[in-house]
């Protein structure tokens, strides 16, 4: 029989036992918790200490060659919302989607859509459909500060008359074109954050900016803890651009390409400007073009370069570079006479025509009245080999290497696939295509003493964090001609084109050497030379013998007229004179007195 302290020692053991598993269970417990999910939950309790601040740092700025701000950056934020909080009331939900679609021109059913979704449904490890808290939606990207601020000051949570919680500002950038369409096809427009088009695109990792992230630990209500891990990843605002663009000139050149195009109503226009001796681009424009900050009316069609990605036959244009090597090499000299057989010349079972008849002419005059069949057989003089020899030292057929996205190398058939005609019509501009760059780069070499320069558009980059830039680097001009005097030789010859008796007379700009050629080529389309779609083309160089440019005007099937000394010759004078005057480079009065 038990007696009083049997009992009381068994309820003591009994005690001490579930006492002792309690502290097992506990032990276990702990060990499962601090042990095995240690990782995990650590996790979890730094998200509800720890908080990360991140901050946008400035994308690159694009620069003419002498700092004038071409494209920049805006501040502005993004409105972003916690839908898990804002649909926890729904009434207030309307009342916030009311609010915000006003301001923001928005949609109210859009914007109350984003904010009354409070979760949504994911897919766990095991592959059950569970319901998960959404806590991020962009309600708006890049909202102007003017309209941002009075949103903040009514949404904020101590406003008594009508604060919101879970509706957050985050502060970014807004790439902004000060000069509207100026140079468009040139910069290009970003997407989001990233550049779409032009240099933008080009230089899209130099120019991007990175964010700077900072993590650290918090109070209850959200202050920073000084005495907390923090951790802070520093972001960089992105590399600045200077082209080798003047922006005075840059104006003056779209300026006189939109009063061209209203009066010819062309498919297309372009005209370019380059600095024969360095290949800096001093001004480059097309039409159409678009706005950067007007994305509506934005097409593929208007944004895309079409400087390096078109091609057309040249046309007359490339007469003086066919027979600058001829006269290099000695086969002809200036006052060699060439029969032009009255305007018709058959070869090869095939008639080639000048435009008007022409008898017997010397050089000067075939260049002067640009004569198809004079050039004709001046490349027949010639030969095969030195004629591909001399348009391929001119860049035909190959890149210019401008600092541009996708550049064509235009047509020009290797020499082994030239058939019976081609010796014929490759020197006039026919059947060989080139890109507006291509030949712009050739006439620098006409103008730079036979010496061709590499095209240049970016001059250099710039760090704007370390004051530190980087120049572009440009090969040395390769020299085309053996003999020293014929560059002078066709700049003589070049200039004759815009006097009285060339086909340019509307060209030249009193007290002042112009020299260059005329071109009207005919379009390749569908297999055949069309009779009513033409290219009108003008380029020249000036002041001729010490030239402070080189400048090319293109014009796509005009209306109303067709040659290029009526077309685009006018709008060379025009920007030529204007941009002589903005250079302050004199008239020869000698030339002014001559002309009286």
């Amino acid at each position: 029989m038990l007696t009083g302290n049997d009992h009381l020692r068994i309820r003591t053991k009994l005690v001490v036992a579930i006492f002792i598993l309690i502290f097992i269970g506990l032990w276990g417990r702990l060990w499962y918790v601090q042990v095995i999910r240690h990782k995990e939950l650590y996790k979890k309790a730094q998200k509800q200490y720890t908080t990360t601040k991140t901050t946008t740092s400035k994308r690159g700025e694009i620069f003419d060659t002498n700092a004038n701000l071409l494209v920049g950056n805006i501040p502005c934020d993004d409105i972003i919302a916690d839908p898990s909080i804002t649909a926890s009331n729904l009434h207030r939900c309307r009342q916030l989607s009311k609010l915000l679609a006003y301001y923001l021109k928005q949609d109210y059913n859009t914007v109350y859509a984003k904010l009354s979704r409070g979760s949504r449904t994911v897919t766990n490890k095991e592959g059950q459909k569970v319901p998960k808290k959404n806590r991020y939606a962009v309600i708006a990207r890049k909202v102007p500060l003017k309209i941002s601020s009075e949103l903040k000051k009514i949404i904020h949570p101590k406003n008594k008359k009508g604060g919101f919680k879970g509706i957050f500002f985050k502060e970014v950038y807004k790439r902004y074109y000060p000069k509207g369409e100026l140079l468009a096809n040139i910069l290009g427009f970003t997407n989001v954050d990233h550049g779409k088009a032009g240099i933008e695109r080009l230089l899209d990792k130099k120019i991007s900016s990175s964010k700077s992230k900072v993590r650290y630990e918090r109070s209850r209500d959200g202050r920073l803890l000084a005495y907390g891990k923090n951790k802070e990843k520093k972001g960089h605002d992105g590399w600045d651009v200077f082209l080798t663009v003047s922006e005075p000139i840059q104006a003056i050149l779209e300026e006189e390409l939109e009063k061209l195009c209203a009066k010819w109503r062309p498919r297309a226009a372009y005209a370019i400007m380059a600095d024969p001796k360095t290949g800096n681009i001093l001004a480059i424009a097309q039409r159409p073009t678009f706005n950067p900050n007007d994305r509506r009316k934005m097409n593929p069609s208007s944004w895309r370069n079409r400087t390096s990605e078109d091609t057309f036959d040249p046309g007359s244009t490339m007469k003086p570079i066919a027979i600058s090597g001829a006269i290099d090499a000695g086969i002809v000299k200036p006052y060699t006479r060439i029969d032009c057989e009255k305007g018709a010349w058959r070869y090869a079972g095939k008639v080639l025509h000048d435009s008007h008849p022409l008898d017997i002419l010397t050089v000067r005059e075939i260049v002067q009245q640009s004569s198809n069949i004079g050039t004709a057989k001046i490349a027949l003089k010639m030969g095969k080999k030195l004629l591909n020899k001399t348009l391929r030292s001119f860049g035909f057929g190959s890149r210019t290497g401008i600092q541009l996205k996708v550049e064509t190398r235009g047509l020009f058939t290797r020499l082994e696939k030239w058939d019976k005609l081609s010796i014929t019509r490759f020197p006039i501009g026919q059947g060989i295509s080139c890109s507006p760059l291509q030949l712009v780069r050739a006439y620098c070499g006409l103008a730079n003493r036979g010496k061709i320069p590499k095209l240049r558009l970016i001059d250099r980059i710039k760090n704007p964090e370390k004051d530190h830039a980087v120049k572009m680097w440009a090969p040395k001009a390769k020299q085309i001609f053996r003999n020293t005097a014929t560059w002078k030789t066709m700049i003589d010859m070049m200039v004759l084109v815009t006097q009285e008796g060339g086909t340019a007379k509307r060209a030249a700009i009193p007290g002042y050497h112009v020299a260059g050629k005329t071109g009207t080529s005919q379009k390749f389309i569908d297999g055949e030379y069309s009779h009513s779609q033409y290219f009108a083309t003008f380029i020249g160089f000036v002041p001729a013998y010490k030239p402070a440019f080189v400048l090319l005007v293109t014009v796509d099937e005009p209306k109303g007229a067709i040659y290029g000394g009526t077309v685009s010759a006018p709008t060379f004078k025009n920007i030529a004179q204007r941009t002589l005057r903005y250079l302050d480079i004199k008239p020869n009065p000698k030339l002014l007195r001559d002309k009286r």
